[in-house]
Parts: C-alpha cells; sequence; structure tokens
C-alpha cells in the first residue's frame, strides 16, 4: 500500500489536511471517499484499517481531516454539518481533477449522515456505505448536552467530548436541525449499504431501521455484532474494509484489465510502464515484487532475494509444522528469522579466491512450546530437511528459451 499526503482547497479557500492510500500495484479500479466521524479524525484506527483493507480489494481512499479538525486548516467553532457535506463535496472534485472522479463514499457516525447528503449531490458516486450513521444529524445534540445552557445564553460554549475540548457556535445546533435526512434518503437513487452494531450506545441501531426503510433499493443491512462505536478492534474494522471492498463491486464498472496466464507454475510480468514493479501468478494466487527506493524501484512489494527468502522461511516452518504435527508435540509457534549476504570463498588454506562469493542464507528458527531439548535438536535436524533448503544446497541446473510472438 502506498500511502501519499495530500492537501485540497475546500469551498471556503481553506487547506484541507488528506490521506490518498493506493493499492500496491499504484492501479486502483475505483477511489472512495471517506469521512470519519464526529470531532474525529483521518488517522482513527477504524479509518486506517478500513482503508487499507479496500486497499488490498484495489480500490483507492481519500481519508481527510474536516474543516477545522486533525490537520485541516479553519476553526472547528465556524464549521458545521453543511461545511461537513461541502468538504465532501470539494473532496471529490479534487479526485476528479488530479485523479478519478469517485464512485464510492464511506462515512462513519456523522460521517455517515454526511455521505448521505453528499452522495445525492456527487454525480459520479454510485454506491455508499454507512456505519453506525444516526438518522438525523440532530442525534449528534446529546453530545452537546453539557454546554447546552451556555449556548442558549452566549451563542457559544466550551464543550468536552472525549476527553477534548471544542468550541460550538448555536449556529451548529441551528444547522442540524435544519438538514433532514429522511428527505434527503427518501430522494437518493444510489446503491446504499448500512452497517450498524447492535451494541453501539453512541447511536443506537434503531437509527440503521429508519434510514434502511426510507432508503430504496438497491440497499443493504448489515448487523457488526459484537462491535462498539468507533470499532475498536481491528478485526471489526478489517471485516467492515472487506465487506464493503465486495459489495460494491456490484455497483462499479470494472475496467478489463491484463490476467496473467500460463500453463506453468509461475509466470512473471515486467511492463514498459512499469519501473520494477513486477506481476507474479503463482497458481492461482496473485504477487507483486519490487526494488526498493535506492535501486530505483518503488518499494510496492518485496524484492527478489526476499521472496527467495520467504520462500526458505516458509518452507521451514511448514515442514517443521507437518514433522510435529504427526509427533503430537506440544509446538505453540515456529517464527523463522532469515537473512541473505555474500562473503568470500576461501580456498583450502583460507585464502580468499578473488573475484568469488558464496552467497549465505542466515536462519534461525524460534520454538514456542513445551518441547524438551531432545525435541528442540530434532526439529533442527528436520529443518534442515526442508525441500527448499535442499534445493538450495543441491544441484542446480536453469534451463532458460526466448519464446518468440
Amino acid at each position: 500500500m502506498a500511502n501519499q499526503k495530500i492537501k485540497f482547497e475546500n469551498s471556503s479557500g481553506q487547506i484541507l489536511s488528506a490521506r490518498l492510500e493506493l493499492p500496491a500495484d499504484q492501479k486502483p479500479h475505483t477511489y472512495a471517499i471517506f469521512a470519519h466521524c464526529f470531532t474525529c479524525n483521518k488517522n482513527l484506527s477504524a479509518v486506517r484499517n478500513i482503508s487499507r483493507s479496500l486497499n488490498q480489494n484495489g480500490i483507492a481512499v481519500l481519508r481527510f481531516d474536516f474543516t477545522g479538525l486533525g490537520e485541516s486548516e479553519g476553526e472547528f467553532s465556524d464549521t458545521n454539518f453543511s461545511s461537513n457535506v461541502d468538504d465532501l463535496v470539494s473532496a471529490a472534485t479534487f479526485l476528479s481533477k488530479q485523479y478519478l472522479a469517485p464512485k464510492l463514499l464511506i462515512g462513519h457516525s456523522l460521517g455517515g449522515a454526511a455521505v448521505l447528503f453528499a452522495g445525492g449531490i456527487i454525480n459520479s458516486i454510485n454506491a455508499i456505505a454507512t456505519i453506525g450513521a444516526p438518522s438525523e444529524p440532530e442525534h449528534v445534540k446529546h453530545l452537546l448536552s453539557s454546554g447546552s445552557a451556555e449556548l442558549s445564553e452566549s451563542g457559544i460554549a466550551e464543550i468536552k467530548i472525549g476527553g477534548r475540548p471544542f468550541t460550538i457556535k448555536k449556529q451548529f445546533i441551528e444547522d442540524l436541525k435544519s438538514n433532514k435526512l429522511a428527505t434527503v434518503v427518501k430522494s437518493l437513487r444510489k446503491a446504499l449499504l448500512v452497517l450498524h452494531s447492535p451494541q453501539d450506545t453512541i447511536v443506537p441501531i434503531e437509527n440503521a431501521a429508519q434510514i434502511y426503510q426510507n432508503a430504496h433499493h438497491p440497499k443493504s443491512f448489515v448487523s457488526l455484532d459484537g462491535s462498539d462505536h468507533l470499532l475498536s478492534r481491528y478485526e471489526d474494522s478489517n471485516y467492515v474494509g472487506n465487506l464493503i471492498a465486495n459489495w460494491v463491486l456490484r455497483y462499479i464498472d470494472l475496467p478489463e484489465r491484463k490476467t496473467l496466464h500460463t500453463k506453468d507454475q509461475v509466470v512473471v510480468r515486467l511492463g514498459k510502464e512499469d519501473k520494477y514493479t513486477t506481476e507474479i501468478k503463482a497458481g492461482k494466487h496473485q504477487i507483486i515484487a519490487d526494488e526498493p527506493l535506492n535501486l530505483g524501484g518503488d518499494d510496492f512489494g518485496p524484492a527478489p532475494y526476499e521472496l527467495l527468502l520467504s520462500s526458505l522461511g516458509s518452507c521451514t516452518a511448514i515442514t517443521i509444522k507437518m514433522y510435529v504435527s504427526r509427533k503430537e508435540w506440544e509446538l505453540e509457534e515456529v517464527v523463522v528469522h532469515l537473512n541473505h549476504y555474500k562473503k568470500d570463498l576461501l580456498d583450502e588454506n583460507n585464502k580468499i579466491i578473488a573475484s568469488k562469493k558464496v552467497s549465505v542464507f542466515e536462519r534461525r528458527i524460534e520454538i514456542k512450546g513445551n518441547l524438551n531439548e531432545k525435541q528442540r535438536t530434532r526439529i533442527l535436524q528436520i529443518a534442515n530437511k526442508c525441500p527448499i533448503h535442499r534445493t538450495l544446497e543441491g544441484a542446480i541446473e536453469i534451463e532458460t528459451s526466448i519464446i518468440l510472438d
């Protein structure tokens, strides 16, 4: 995954801070915009996890800080729900000009309400996903109750949300009241996915039912059973990301992508348009290899020697696990640490042989479990019998030929 720091201008001329996260091959089939929850920011762990899951499924994600929050310019006290919607429209305009028009909007909590409003304005949007969204923006008023008296008297108050102070003006409350989400959802003609936890104590699940009832088909609802409002657990946010990525495929036109075909075990492709980012098809699995930045690559995947080390390490771990399972020994975990380097080749008199080097594969095996010294010694012997180990130590011939067009 490539993470680019981005800045774009909102409708008021303020600079908003964003991150654009792209799939490893830098070739997304879809661009999405993520709207974070009320008083949160783009770096909330759930936002990052969902973005990464989408990246793994070929979707680029622009996640940004609303005006006055995170690293974005502006005063939070001068913002409101309507300005959040305007920020989303500005983000879509930026993507359309600099990359591709977004087709997917994702909103968390109040951000979910905002994407429902923005989805009706941004023409390129085909699909919208909400996570723990209120059925009306006004729902967040209960979070502001500590400053309600002061707001009524002076029109401005400082409140605390999540232990952090925020200044709120009366116009914020009035704006929440004026935006009626039910009317917007009833007129919306975009595919909708409503995600909500029945255990959500911040925005009760009844809000999801109201959004779903007001929406037109195609619409879907998924219960995020066991998760909290902020999707604090990695398992929950990762699940949400993968779920959205698979759901949205029904509602976007995927461009034809050149796929690798071969009757052989592995096929590798490196095109003219790439630096060193290499596509690999091993059986039915897709892999990417690359070179690090200091060697002129983009570092989108492991380098060839890292893949070779990975092959040795995985084969070692699998061989050990197979043997220990047959023996029914108490092995909890095997971790293989590997390095590769070259050293001088010495003759029988321990003198350096000029211009000759030998490759060294350093392998350290970490064994966890209730095992005695004799068992550990045997495991080391078994590690040296792994097929890749034997291949690397044995005689190797590489037969190469050219395939003519």
